[in-house]
């Protein structure tokens, strides 16, 4: 059993709105952000959540080199929800050296280097000097703008492993506190739009044309979107019903590069761990938040998988009809989301979705409802089968 961690502070910026206020407002609602394709000049037909003014948010001062998109988006969803003010509190209570970051990501910067790309000399020999790989598209640029921002100095770390990126910052946080390496951990994903990702799953043929729509009968791929999200993970027990960590369970099948295993193997084991993790039974979970990309093999394969974990007792519903599918920062964008579904006592509905797929057994929600809710699970599954889990819940 791991010992819960407490969420004490969210903050996110995602196609939904800046802020936990408005995202929830667009939850409640049945809003979604997704909107026709309109990324710079990428010719691709297809819908994107798109977060709104990063174009006018340049970085400035002293992390002036570590200007981006990616990271702009970083400081933008830091500066919400008074996320800054409780990192500081934490700061001064354990000190700046106790207090770890864990980002994830898989674009991080590299629009930058596709565009310094168009700017080559003539010659097409020589990118442009103004090209800053370690500050842009190293994949630890984002961990160290928040570092720095937020003023830390314990460890730090980046994760990439697909679209469980920002769900397995969790499993290492919660191994960094067990060991005694910090006392708090500041856990999050950012991942910005980019012509690696809209042209490399258009290549794969995974790409909807129409706004996603999981686990519907004629789904036929997801909706790209980008996202920053952040919590701050205390080991503190003295606050009745605050919103805990209490599980996580990670796997990897390794089936195949970009297919799931058919029978959801390694999603299946993901989830029994995170239960396992959190001395939990299935009958605990109160709704199960999945990673429900909308495409036809990812969507069959969690269905077995939620099957073989759930049975039908289960409600399950997908929130990336919403935001879009937003890869390295899916697992903490989603598990923002599933907080807020506890405190509101709250469950989406799947929304594009008009009629299920008849092939899926597991109880999939198409119109949203609210009930007491104590504990929900939500799940991120990336490419080469890196797979993870998380259990969030209230604690009394």
């Amino acid at each position: 059993m791991m010992t819960a961690l407490t969420v004490t502070a969210m903050a996110t910026a995602n196609p939904l709105g800046y802020g936990l206020s408005s995202t929830w407002d667009a939850l409640r609602k049945d809003r979604h952000g997704l909107r026709p394709n309109d990324f710079e000049d990428a010719a691709i037909k297809t819908w994107i959540g798109r977060v709104e003014g990063l174009e006018a948010e340049p970085i400035t001062g002293a992390l002036a080199d570590f200007d981006c998109r990616n990271n702009r988006l970083a400081l933008v969803g830091l500066r919400q929800d008074g996320f800054e003010q409780a990192v500081a509190l934490a700061r001064g209570k354990y000190g700046p050296d106790r207090i770890g970051v864990l980002i994830g990501t898989t674009t991080s910067g590299i629009l930058e280097t596709e565009l310094a790309y168009r700017r080559r000399t003539p010659s097409g020999e020589l990118l442009p000097l103004t090209v800053r790989y370690r500050q842009t598209q190293n994949l630890f640029s984002v961990s160290e703008v928040v570092r720095r921002h937020l003023g830390l100095q314990g460890p730090v770390a980046s994760i990439s492993t697909a679209c469980s990126s920002s769900a397995k910052v969790f499993a290492s946080a919660s191994r960094w506190m067990a060991v005694g390496l910090c006392d708090a951990v500041v856990v999050g994903g950012v991942d910005s739009l980019c012509f690696m990702t809209l042209y490399g799953f258009a290549s794969l043929g995974l790409l909807s044309e129409s706004p996603c729509r999981p686990c519907d009968r004629d789904r036929n791929g997801l909706s790209i979107g980008e996202a920053a999200g952040f919590m701050l993970l205390e080991r503190r027990d003295d606050r009745e019903g605050d919103l805990h960590l209490l599980g996580y369970g990670e796997s990897s099948d390794a089936h195949h590069m970009s297919t799931p295993h058919p029978e959801g193997m390694g999603a299946a084991l993901a989830m029994e761990r995170a239960l396992d993790r959190a001395e939990m039974k299935p009958i605990d979970i109160d709704y199960v938040n999945l990673h429900g990309t909308g495409t036809p093999a990812n969507d069959l394969a969690e269905d077995h998988a939620i099957w073989k974990t759930f049975g039908g007792r289960t409600p399950c519903s997908s929130t990336k009809g919403r935001t879009g599918h937003t890869l390295g920062a899916a697992g903490i964008t989603e598990a923002i989301l599933a907080g807020l579904c506890l405190r509101h006592g709250f469950i989406p509905g799947t929304l594009h979705t008009t009629r299920l797929d008849p092939q899926l057994q597991s109880r999939v929600t198409l119109a949203s409802e609210y009930r007491p809710l104590r504990s929900v699970m939500s799940n991120s599954f990336g490419f080469g089968g890196n797979n993870c889990s998380l259990i969030l819940g209230k604690r009394t």
